[in-house]
């Protein structure tokens, strides 16, 4: 299982970490000067979990065949199997980026899905050479994609592929969503794809559908009906790797996502994601009239101590990410304001919690408190005006509008824009009707 555990490694957590993604012959000729030294000394002979030595010819079958891994391993290995009194499933999950309900979050509050502490006589070694050896079906490029992702962590830091593993040292692997717990399967889910080529695919997903399976969403998610689309195109599963998913956007947020087809093309948009040179903007309603036109949001962004469930906003930057959000107003509804937001760096509910924090929640976003009048008239009028217009949105008012990068085999600029779900244009026609009454009233 551990031969997709890094394909897919996505920008999460990954602040401080070197940048630089590469793989196949790509990562061999950057690194060979480096590694010329270890390439020797893996002809020879290898420092295995249990203290015996074995030749590489012996550790890439242990890779091929986990079963031919005898029970009484090392402590390393049974402490990286383990997590927190859980199996620590390092496999094919660590290829997408997803957390059922979490908005766009490249680098969330991360989960652990791999964990081993070097042995107290643990002599210096690669990070890349020490974890191939420990994780079964999990080539070198991976670990060293992963790396350049910021998903190992090394004493809590992002660390390098060449990083010399020391006696004691905990690492990590880590994700912005949880392991999974059951096989995915493919179902034959429509799917909006706008946009496809052999390398990657553009989907415009609809509002109440999760990206990526989780507790008590397993069926009908994206990842199961990409797993279908890719499936129909006779792309073998190992390849697919759990879809290619390089990011992901909330559950009922709509919007474009990025899907990439092969190995090559993840980490190329995975490195895109990481260097925050993807364009990403955002039509969202929020409650209130901002004063200014447009403006910037900045704010270490991190869980709630209170609530797990919601993100909060550390000013004083003691917990938290850094997280940036610009801002410019599209139109004015008087108690409501269309915005645009962009995204400079992607947290989990980012948008959502950062104009919470500024006094705009995004209307309707039940999470945040945008599910109740916030702005405007007392009148029983008004307020069957709004919960008529919950009910036509039953969900926050945001979408994913634009996605851009540069195309990692084309290595030209592309741009994709999605037109507004038409339960955000039935809301912004009942403002649009709500103002122009008002204005005719004042005007008589």
């Amino acid at each position: 299982m551990e031969r997709d555990l890094l394909k897919n490694a996505s920008p999460a957590g990954a602040a401080g970490a070197e940048t630089g993604v590469k793989t196949g012959a790509e990562t061999g000729a950057e690194t060979r000067e480096e590694t010329r030294e270890e390439t020797r000394e893996e002809t020879a002979t290898e420092l295995s979990a249990d203290g015996t030595t074995k030749t590489m010819a012996e550790v890439s079958s242990a890779e091929r065949t986990a079963e031919e891994r005898p029970e009484s391993e090392g402590e390393e290995v049974a402490r990286a199997r383990t997590v927190n009194g859980k199996e620590a499933a390092a496999d094919d999950e660590l290829s997408d980026i997803d957390e059922s309900d979490e908005e766009g979050d490249e680098e969330a509050g991360l989960y652990e899905h791999f964990a081993v502490t070097a042995d107290k006589g643990q002599t210096p070694m690669r990070l890349d050479k020490f974890l191939t050896v420990r994780m079964e079906h999990c080539s070198r490029n991976r670990i060293q994609a992963a790396a350049d992702s910021g998903n190992i962590l090394v004493n809590g830091k992002p660390a390098k592929s060449s990083y010399k593993v020391k006696p004691l040292d905990r690492i990590q692997i880590v994700l912005p969503y949880p392991r999974r717990e059951t096989e995915l399967v493919a179902e034959n889910i429509p799917l909006d794809i706008p946009y496809e080529d052999e390398h990657l695919l553009i989907v415009n997903k609809p509002a109440g559908m999760v990206v990526h399976p989780g507790v008590g969403n397993y069926t009908g998610t994206l990842v199961n009906a990409l797993m279908y689309h890719l499936n129909a195109q006779g792309i073998p599963a190992e390849e697919q790797n759990r879809a290619g998913l390089v990011h992901r956007i909330d559950k009922n947020t709509s919007g474009l996502l990025v899907i990439a087809k092969d190995e090559q093309t993840h980490a190329r948009l995975a490195k895109q994601f990481f260097d925050h040179t993807i364009q990403r903007r955002y039509v969202a309603l929020v409650w209130g009239n901002l004063e200014e036109d447009e403006g910037t949001i900045t704010g270490n962004i991190g869980r709630s101590p209170k609530d797990r469930q919601k993100m909060y906003v550390f000013a004083d930057g003691s917990q938290g990410k850094h997280a940036v959000t610009h801002w410019k107003v599209l139109r004015r509804y008087g108690y409501v304001t269309l915005v645009e937001c962009r995204l400079e760096t992607g947290r989990t509910h980012q948008i959502r919690v950062h104009m919470a924090w500024i006094g705009h929640p995004l209307f309707n976003d039940e999470r945040y408190g945008g599910d109740r009048i916030l702005k405007g008239t007392t009148f029983a009028k008004y307020r069957q005006f709004i919960e008529n217009c919950f009910a036509v949105m039953p969900r926050h008012a945001l979408h994913a509008r634009l996605l851009g990068f540069e195309h990692p085999a084309t290595h030209q600029q592309v741009l994709f824009d999605s037109e507004l779900p038409d339960d955000f244009k039935a809301l912004l026609a009942r403002w649009d009707t709500y103002v122009a009454g008002a204005r005719g009233q004042e005007e008589q």
